[in-house]
């Protein structure tokens, strides 16, 4: 049941791929009817149509040549497995150290992979305590990592410090031979020049002038002291006028605080003095008053005749009275 069932499924196949081809055939042969028609060529490019060039990492792709270096990149790095998120984070350094002074250094994999080789012949053969042994290190060829990610995952750690240590190597010797281009000036032999310069009768070129004039206006600003008042002064009184300038800034905005800390003091005692003034003013005011009011009593009190005390007394003794009562 099995066999009959995979055949006919085999002879279905079979039917459907006869179909398609026929299919493409018979369009195939339209297309060349039309083409033959108009009087063109299956070959002809129109004036309008760029040129395009194969992939060389994928013989399907076909781009055009403006593009092919950019593809190139994107289709290397995808053929490398990395994704479109990290060929997105993924930059060229170089543009950045086109017009400066700072070195650079571009790995490759057969560079990488003889820097591996290297320290792996150079290490011992056994497990050592503190020492990389030969097998810490990649013994297959690797792809140079782009990002670091990829760089912790396919390198090991002894493949990473002595790519490290060769790369501080490099770009210690491109400074070296930097430095020493740059101090050559300084080991020629001037007489020699001046004397050939003076067997020559030839007249100077062009370019021969302007460099003259290049170097006598360098010499010119180098030993014209722009700065006179500073550069006649040595590095320690310059410092120390520095110092003193900040003394001075620092003592008077001391001074503008104490004399805002007095203000504030002084105002606050004079209200306060203020205050107990007039609560002594006004409590010998009230002690005034109070001793008038005592003495209009008084008054009063001794105008009146005794029938009138003795009237006023009877009044106070019933009224003391009626309330006992109650």
């Amino acid at each position: 049941m099995d066999v009959s069932s995979g055949s006919q499924t085999l002879q279905e196949r079979l039917a459907r791929l006869q179909e398609l081809t026929e299919f493409t055939d018979k369009c195939q042969e339209q297309l060349d009817d039309l083409i033959q028609t108009l009087g063109w060529s299956a070959d002809h490019q129109g004036p309008d149509r760029e040129a395009m060039e194969q992939c060389p990492y994928d013989p399907n792709h076909r781009v055009p040549v403006r593009t092919m270096e950019n593809h190139k990149a994107s289709c290397r790095l995808r053929r490398l497995g990395y994704s479109a998120e990290e060929q997105a984070e993924i930059y060229d350094p170089a543009a950045c150290y086109e017009k400066t002074n700072i070195s650079s250094f571009k790995m490759d994999k057969t560079t990488q992979q003889q820097v591996i080789l290297q320290a792996r012949t150079a290490a011992p053969l056994m497990r050592m305590e503190g020492v990389f042994w030969q097998g810490d290190y990649s013994s297959q060829p690797l792809e140079v990592p782009e990002n670091h990610k990829r760089a912790i995952c396919d390198l090991s750690v002894a493949d990473r410090l002595a790519l490290y240590d060769h790369v501080s190597k490099e770009i210690s010797q491109q400074k070296d031979q930097a430095a020493a281009t740059a101090n050559e000036d300084l080991y020629v032999d001037l007489v020699a020049k001046l004397k050939k310069d003076e067997q020559q009768k030839e007249p100077k070129s062009h370019l021969e002038l302007m460099a003259e004039m290049r170097d006598y206006k360098r010499r010119r600003q180098s030993y014209r002291a722009k700065n006179v008042h500073i550069t006649k002064k040595s590095y320690t009184e310059v410092i120390r006028e520095v110092i003193d300038v900040h003394s001075d800034e620092l003592s008077r905005q001391w001074r503008e605080e104490e004399k805002e800390e007095k203000e504030v003091a002084h105002s606050s005692h004079r209200r306060r003095s203020d205050d107990e003034h007039s609560s002594h003013g006004k409590s010998r005011r009230s002690r005034e008053r109070s001793q008038d009011r005592e003495e209009r009593r008084k008054r009063r009190r001794d105008s009146r005749s005794p029938n009138e005390r003795h009237h006023e007394r009877k009044k106070k003794k019933k009224k003391k009275k009626d309330e006992k009562e109650k």
